[in-house]
């Protein structure tokens, strides 16, 4: 019985000190749809120039 009347003190003290919790943010409010810009991850790939951003340990060594 003691300890249920510490904890409401200490809730009663925490709440007189910091105050209510803000409200809660819904999921739709922390989201947006965005549309994909048209031609999508195809249209960057560039199969001529994509050794330019090949990365070996063994070529970096020169073996």
């Amino acid at each position: 019985m003691n300890k249920e009347l510490t904890t409401d003190a200490a809730a009663a003290v925490r709440h007189a000190r910091y105050g209510r919790l803000p409200e809660r943010i819904r999921f739709e409010d922390m989201t947006e749809e965005v549309e994909a810009a048209d031609g999508g991850v195809n249209a960057s790939y560039d199969p001529e120039g994509s050794w330019k951003f090949y990365s070996c340990l063994a070529l970096d060594l020169g073996l």
